[in-house]
């Protein structure tokens, strides 16, 4: 499987080369065009209860698309719904864990699980709800705005906003907290934050969903009826 990533980083899209007979796990409307010929299967991936944790705890759909190339091999574009950037991560001896909304596609010998990394809170819309990614291969992940990779050292700490995450490294110590006291939660516009604590590396996001709807729906017209 070769990817390359295209129009990085406003409007990015995923161009996927497979071989003959190789196929790649895709999130459900993430597939913008593909070769003729390919062959795509829709499934509860993983066995339908995983397929249903992934879909109520991970916010990911409940299906997910395997596309699969014919014997003369084929491409497939895959793009997010939002626009932003794209990211192939090669994992081999690591686990990853990936924001709900970032996971785009992964390559067979990717497992893709569910982690509760956190909770909901009263004071913030985000929760930090992580899916998991193990065994070996490829994933394509997305953000909204660019991505932003940081290294952290032995014993390092970093704050990041939940908002803001795209993915890390499961051995990077993390701990969701609200940032502040009481006043600084309800005033500052922040919510809830993850301290993490190296070493590892993770994925950030240039922008915030949560932020972004939070500018727009004030915005919209009111039905006064």
């Amino acid at each position: 499987m070769e990817v390359k990533i295209m129009y990085a980083p406003s409007y990015s899209m995923a161009n996927v080369k497979l071989s003959p007979g190789e196929n790649i796990q895709v999130e459900s409307g993430s597939m913008v065009s593909m070769s003729s010929g390919i062959n795509i299967e829709t499934r509860a991936a993983g066995g339908f209860m995983k397929a249903l944790g992934r879909s109520f705890f991970g916010g990911e759909s409940f299906f997910m698309n395997t596309f699969t190339a014919p014997s003369e091999g084929g491409e497939i574009n895959l793009a997010p719904a939002l626009p932003g950037d794209m990211f192939v991560m090669d994992i081999a001896d690591e686990t990853m864990l990936i924001q709900s909304g970032s996971y785009c596609a992964s390559s067979s010998g990717i497992n893709i699980d569910t982690k509760w990394g956190g909770a909901k809170s009263f004071f913030a819309s985000e929760g930090l709800i992580l899916l998991k990614a193990t065994g070996q291969g490829k994933v394509i992940l997305s953000s909204y705005g660019a991505i932003h990779e940081i290294v952290l050292g032995v014993n390092e700490k970093y704050i990041v906003d939940t908002g803001h995450f795209v993915a890390f490294e499961e051995k990077l110590g993390f701990q969701v907290k609200k940032i502040g006291g009481l006043k600084s939660t309800l005033l500052s516009g922040e919510g809830l934050v993850v301290e993490l604590t190296g070493p590892g590396k993770a994925l950030l996001q240039s922008r915030s969903v949560d932020a972004f709807l939070g500018w727009l729906i004030p915005k919209l017209p009111k039905n006064n009826s």
